[in-house]
């Protein structure tokens, strides 16, 4: 369960597409917001491809005592605004937004804790010349995806029907994300709050911009993603986190990854699948012991 303090602060910066400037919405978690920025240790979680930055709660709450954590939506999810055209939902958009993000920020170095897509950012960023990033943490994601993997996905992003009630979506999204773990009935609860809203018929839908799916479904191809290219320039430690069920982030590919590449660590969540939700005190505990790491 969460506690009742500290309460999350919310913020918006604007990214610019070829349409014009939107709003990306952030929550931020932090105890110690009367110091100065430079004066504390900045974290960025970045949610996955159907996600919103709230699945970051249970973490940003926990570690805000250390940590100024920031936690954006992406564009097109939770409270940031739509795009006017599908096709700037990819990543080179999604990329120039998170760098404006940094930018507001005004620090010269963050830790990034990614969550399978943005687990993918940030390994974009971690291996560019003068990255910001000083650690990374990839949360069951690599630099090889199956076709299989993203034709799976493809079936429901952004196909989700109108629910009559939230049992119904309750219902929906224990399929949909059947590997999540842990995922209680306080979690299941959690997201709903946060991942739908009521329309004017008195339904509940995803707050979720459908195009994103339409977008994910044109940018799959006949072959699988391969990216070991960015993850062999990654100089900074990075703590690779798979999920021991896991049917996207396959083990082969974990094991190569320590192999090449930057200095990495490899830790299999017990009863995980697609993704470690990062909602339990031994979740959050692998990753605060290795960001305080030397």
């Amino acid at each position: 369960m969460l506690k009742k303090t500290p309460t999350p602060r919310h913020d918006f910066v604007k990214g610019l597409s070829y349409h014009g400037f939107h709003r990306v919405h952030y929550t931020v978690w932090d105890q110690n917001a009367r110091k100065s920025n430079k004066d504390k240790n900045t974290l960025v979680c970045v949610h996955g491809v159907s996600r919103n930055g709230r699945d970051f709660d249970y973490l940003g709450q926990t570690m805000s005592e250390d940590y100024r954590v920031i936690c954006p939506d992406l564009v097109g999810r939770g409270e940031s605004d739509h795009l006017l055209s599908k096709e700037g939902y990819d990543y080179l958009q999604y990329n120039a937004d998170m760098n404006a993000l940094l930018a507001r920020l005004d620090v010269p170095k963050v830790d990034w804790v990614g969550v399978s897509l943005g687990g993918i950012i940030g390994m974009f960023f971690a291996g560019l010349p003068q990255s910001p990033i000083r650690k990374l943490v990839v949360v069951d994601v690599g630099p090889s995806i199956s076709r299989d993997s993203l034709v799976k996905i493809g079936e429901y992003i952004g196909r989700a029907p109108e629910f009559r009630s939230k049992i119904e979506m309750a219902a929906y999204m224990r399929e949909i994300y059947s590997e999540f773990y842990p995922l209680t009935d306080d979690d299941m609860k959690h997201m709903i709050k946060h991942a739908c809203k009521r329309t004017k018929q008195g339904k509940y839908r995803l707050k979720m911009d459908p195009a994103v799916g339409d977008a994910f479904r044109d940018s799959i191809t006949v072959y699988d993603v391969d990216m070991w290219d960015i993850w062999d320039k990654i100089s900074c430690p990075v703590l690779i986190l798979r999920g021991e069920n896991s049917s996207f982030f396959h083990r082969d590919t974990a094991e190569e990854m320590l192999t090449r590449g930057p200095q990495s660590t490899l830790v299999e969540v017990p009863m995980a699948g697609h993704t470690p939700t990062l909602r339990s005190n031994e979740q959050v505990k692998i990753v605060q012991e290795w960001l305080a790491q030397d």
